[in-house]
């Protein structure tokens, strides 16, 4: 599934070798309130020469919600979770993710969500996930967030050569696909709205519904943007999943 998913980044003209590679912009968002996501974690890797860029959950003193592809598990490679982003550059701390992550593989292939183990964060908000009497339907609006730049190329192209943005970037979308099926991502619903969209880098970041975690943002985007829906990880199809491993109720 890893290597399909490069080759399909691949395919959409995304450069694996740039300053900031399988990064994710924003695009008709605004700055979030400084009291929203406080839970949301910057996750870097790193071999020295290049580095990639995504986005989390903290879901638990221990736990962080993300999307499998923001693990960089090649030889030379160091991942950091960044908490407290909200706080500013100097603020933040800091942690070295050195143990595996742990992935929904059932049917022997890796579903779009990941939960990455750290050590206990003390006095740090924490992300609330669904409640899932209710299951998202067309129309409702989810709020999704990320980092990266907020502007387009050439014909809207999308970019993938940017550093973080200074302030986490909030967009509200309008569910247009209820959760379904998709093949080698999972189970997933789709939002879109006109002049709106998440690029290279958000993936893993959280989509909100009521202010709870509803849906991680899954890495797979088109090469222009807002042309196509956005598609976010179930949270809800996962959680028997998420409540065995991380002990929450």
């Amino acid at each position: 599934m890893a290597l399909l998913k490069v080759l399909l980044l691949l395919g959409l003209g995304v450069s694996v070798n740039s300053a900031v590679s399988l990064q994710k912009r924003i695009i008709g968002g605004h700055d979030c309130a400084d009291t929203e996501r406080q839970y949301h974690v910057r996750l870097e890797g790193s071999n020295g020469t290049h580095m990639s860029l995504c986005g989390g959950s903290l879901i638990h003193p221990n736990w962080i919600l993300t999307t499998d592809t923001c693990w960089k598990s090649e030889t030379g490679w160091i991942n950091v979770a960044k908490i407290d982003v909200h706080q500013g550059p100097g603020r933040w701390r800091a942690f070295r993710l050195r143990n595996n992550p742990v992935v929904y593989n059932p049917e022997g292939w890796r579903h779009d969500i990941m939960l990455l183990k750290i050590k206990k964060v003390a006095n740090a908000p924490l992300g609330q996930l669904p409640d899932c009497s209710y299951r998202l339907k067309i129309g409702d609006t989810v709020q999704l967030a990320g980092e990266g730049a907020t502007t387009t190329g050439p014909n809207n192209e999308q970019i993938s050569n940017f550093a973080p943005a200074t302030h986490l970037q909030c967009v509200d979308m309008p569910v247009v696909e209820a959760s379904h099926f998709l093949p080698t991502y999972g189970r997933v619903f789709s939002a879109k709205a006109r002049n709106k969209d998440v690029c290279y880098g958000d993936a893993g970041s959280a989509a909100v519904f009521n202010g709870k975690i509803y849906g991680v943002i899954s890495p797979g985007v088109p090469r222009y943007a807002c042309e196509s829906a956005a598609s976010i990880v179930d949270v809800c199809e996962y959680m028997e999943w998420i409540r065995a491993r991380t002990g929450l109720k």
